[in-house]
């Protein structure tokens, strides 16, 4: 099922961390087209666009709360209850990361500096529909800028959407939501057209097309939650591992999409090879079979010395969600310095983090978790430093300023001080 490397020397570690990779050349021209044509044409260009790209034809672009309502009813009782236990445990997880007291700091006397953590105002939100309409993105998205109070919510995703990302928009108080998906949603929220606002700030995951729209909507000064890319797995297995376990994890990223990735490491050879047995087994019965199989195409099952190598190499590949089903797991997991999310021990599924244990599932993936973290509170704020010197203070650090800017022959710099100290000199 998936392609064995059998201890494999360290200089071919690099090419076994590579991602898939597909035309992003031509890709990348087709995204610019659709940023710019709505960027000139606004609500005319997203009409044109569903149509063309979703194959449906809408007359109206933002939701009305009636059709909120309503869809929110259509919801069997156990998915509502569901939601809503996901919807407490992430909330219990995400509220003690507001912690907005920032103590006043006397750097020296007269000269005290101070940070003030604010929400930013306007935020975009992209949720995934189609063939599997992410309405637990929802949760991981608009429970954090709920709780950092951010003014402006507005909720992009493709039409006929799902009644249960209407309830999870619901209970996040969401209101502003538009049936408009792909790379149209993205340019509509970075650059506003006459009925979606423009934002300051846009999250969530999409496709290689969303994923091209957001990193290049960054060039005109919209910021974007983390670069991103398909979903992807990495396990460490020893013999303490459920090989049935190990295969329903791989198999729970492998179906995202065909260009997802999962890895296994393992020291255990009679583990791999069970592994690959339940994979066989296991995927037969997935109704994204074929999307699983493709997967597995761009997959690997490495075989290496020890468990120290293994996670040498997962911090080397830096996974979006690396998985520790070993006896040591703790141990191993303090060795950690690259990864989204961890999973510790053989009863910590990967899906537990996808929906409702708490964490939050926008990770970074193809490597950037090496400089990224995962959405957060701190995702939806920004820190703004103060400054306050009285006339004491200015003398006494004055001199200071002043030689580091004629040091570095910014004239105006070091006069801002000598203007202010003249003044106090004269008033003495």
């Amino acid at each position: 099922m998936m392609k064995l490397f059998t201890y494999p020397q360290r200089k071919k570690w690099d090419s076994l961390t590579a991602r898939p990779s597909g035309n992003v050349g031509a890709k990348e021209v087709a995204v610019k087209a659709i940023l710019q044509q709505v960027k000139k044409q606004g609500d005319k260009a997203l009409i044109k666009l569903t149509r063309k790209f979703d194959g449906i034809k809408i007359t109206k672009i933002k939701l009305d709360a009636g059709a909120i309502n309503k869809a929110s009813k259509n919801i069997p009782v156990a998915l509502k209850k569901a939601i809503d236990q996901a919807y407490t445990n992430i909330y219990k997880f995400h509220a003690p990361q507001l912690n907005n007291k920032e103590d006043k700091i006397e750097t020296m006397p007269g000269v005290v500096c101070w940070r003030k953590s604010v929400p930013i105002e306007k935020v975009g939100l992209y949720i995934p529909g189609g063939s599997a309409p992410l309405f637990s993105t929802v949760l991981m998205l608009g429970i954090p800028a709920k709780i950092a109070g951010c003014k402006d919510v507005v909720l992009c995703s493709p039409p006929e959407i799902h009644p249960a990302i209407l309830y999870a928009a619901t209970k996040c108080g969401i209101k502003n939501i538009y049936a408009v998906g792909g790379a149209q949603a993205i340019a509509a929220m970075a650059y506003g057209t006459k009925t979606i606002p423009k934002v300051d700030k846009i999250f969530g995951p999409g496709n290689s097309f969303v994923t091209l729209a957001k990193q290049i909507v960054t060039q005109d000064g919209v910021a974007i939650d983390m670069p991103a890319g398909p979903s992807e797995v990495l396990i460490i297995a020893d013999d303490s591992a459920n090989p049935a376990f190990v295969a329903a994890d791989l198999l729970s990223q492998a179906e995202h999409g065909p260009d997802s990735q999962v890895i296994l490491l393992s020291t255990n050879k009679v583990i791999a090879d069970k592994v690959n047995k339940e994979l066989a087994a296991q995927i037969k019965e997935l109704p994204r079979k074929a999307i699983a199989e493709k997967a597995l195409k761009n997959s690997r099952e490495i075989l290496l010395k020890s468990l120290k190598e293994a996670i040498e190499f997962s911090n080397l590949y830096a996974p979006e969600h690396l998985i520790l089903s070993c006896k040591s797991a703790e141990a191993l997991a303090s060795k950690v310095v690259n990864a989204g999310s961890v999973f510790l021990g053989n009863y910590s599924p990967e899906s537990a983090g996808d929906y409702a244990s708490g964490t939050n599932h926008t990770l970074p993936t193809n490597g950037y978790a090496r400089a990224y973290s995962g959405v957060s509170v701190d995702s939806f704020m920004k820190k703004i430093t103060f400054q306050q010197l009285t006339k004491e203070g200015l003398a006494k650090i004055g001199n200071t300023i002043e030689t580091m800017a004629e040091a570095e022959q910014l004239v105006a710099h070091k006069n801002a001080v000598v203007i202010r100290l003249k003044e106090l000199k004269k008033k003495r």
